[in-house]
């Protein structure tokens, strides 16, 4: 799902609406119009009155499902959670979170407030009906009609398997009770796998009955929740893999060596042999030991008449300055390095601390989807790795901070 357009900022969370928003909006307004026709037959109101109570009621269940995500997002940032954005789409309302609350409370307290504003809402209409209905029979039937939509929200959120809230409470009470975010994530993923192949079947038989809209709603809830879970599933793969998978295992050599009584001149003619993309790294060594790494500045600075008399290791820098990782680390810590700025590429410590390879993301990326059985073409992966990049924009990083988070 694309981002759509943002209309607004609240709280600094930028609130967004997918051209598929419209499309519900149309059908909602539809849906109430007849309704209010049917209801209020008897009361002759004029058609135009009607769309526009139609229109207005659409309106304001989705400011209802605005308000349900807004208190997803307030407990979030009070749990130190930043959110993207909220979009507004055809099934609903999402918000989006840069990662998952740290511990299991924090979860449960993000996925219970939606719900929780869900049901306020349907009793401050309900409490409001009696009095609407005083003023203007439509406005009456209005208000009763939001009431009772908010309450289902509310309802239909607490079913218990991802992604709905329930879902996500249910995670979260598993993880309070195991100590484990992974057995949450498996318990609700399978409890929201059964939710949505009995939405589909049930849908099928309304369909099949000549309750052709209710059974379409319910089957196209049934597609998105097996969706929702198959996500969910490749993401326990993929957290799997990056615990499992050393950086030893990624590790390339991108680098070259020195002597630290080579020239300058040398240098230069290393430095010419380099092919697009990003540079190997030059790593200097005075008679078996490592001395540093050299960068082409004395190249810049010197003039060309010195290049055959200055020597390499008079120009020598720590190999400290280097961002390191050791080879035994899990991969996922170096997915955490990688994604610092200005860090395209890491250097590999042996277990005695010495330089034993090199890992960049490109070659990161291609170990992950090797072991989880996917061959990406030779071009894709080549022009990865003369950007710098993850093939086909894979978000390993938000995947390793939720490894993080969860403490395991």
């Amino acid at each position: 799902m694309g981002e759509g357009w943002q209309l607004l900022s609240i709280r600094g969370i930028p609130l967004r609406i997918h051209p598929s928003w419209f499309v519900i909006l149309a059908l909602a307004t539809v849906a109430f119009q007849q309704q209010f026709s049917r209801q209020l037959a008897a009361a002759a109101i004029g058609a135009p009155l009607l769309w526009a109570v139609g229109l207005l009621t659409a309106l304001l269940l989705f400011v209802s499902v605005l308000l349900h995500e807004l208190g997803h997002s307030l407990v979030a940032l009070r749990q130190g959670v930043q959110v993207r954005s909220i979009t507004l789409f055809l099934l609903g309302g999402v918000a989006s979170v840069e990662r998952e609350c740290p511990t299991a409370l924090g979860a449960l307290q993000v996925a219970a407030a939606g719900p929780a504003v869900s049901l306020l809402l349907a009793f401050l209409f309900l409490a409001g009906s009696h009095g609407a209905a005083h003023a203007s029979p439509l406005l009456g039937v209005m208000v009763n009609e939001l009431a009772g939509l908010n309450l289902l929200l509310a309802l239909f959120n607490l079913l218990p398997g991802l992604p709905l809230d329930g879902g996500l409470i249910l995670k979260a009470l598993v993880w309070q009770v195991t100590g484990s975010q992974r057995k949450g994530i498996q318990v609700a993923t399978a409890s929201g796998r059964f939710l949505s192949l009995l939405a589909i079947g049930l849908g099928a038989v309304l369909l099949l009955r000549g309750g052709s809209a209710g059974g379409l709603w319910l089957m196209l809830l049934g597609w998105f929740g097996l969706g929702a879970a198959r996500n969910q599933s490749q993401l326990l793969a993929l957290q799997a893999v990056l615990r499992e998978l050393k950086v030893s295992d990624a590790a390339q050599r991108r680098y070259r060596v020195l002597e630290a009584s080579a020239s300058l001149r040398e240098l230069s003619r290393m430095k010419l042999q380099e092919s697009q993309g990003l540079a190997d790294w030059l790593l200097v060594t005075d008679r078996g030991r490592w001395r540093g790494r050299i960068s082409d500045e004395p190249l810049q600075t010197l003039p060309v008449q010195r290049w055959d008399s200055e020597r390499v290791g008079d120009h020598v820098q720590p190999l400290e300055q280097l961002p390191t990782i050791r080879g035994d680390a899990p991969l996922w810590q170096a997915v955490l390095q990688l994604d610092q700025p200005d860090t395209p590429r890491l250097l590999v410590l042996s277990p005695a601390g010495l330089p034993s390879g090199t890992l960049e993301r490109p070659d990161l990326a291609e170990r992950v989807l090797e072991r989880l059985g996917v061959r990406l073409p030779a071009p894709i992966l080549e022009a990865a790795r003369r950007q710098g990049v993850y093939p086909l924009g894979m978000g390993l990083a938000s995947v390793a901070r939720a490894i993080e988070a969860s403490g395991e």
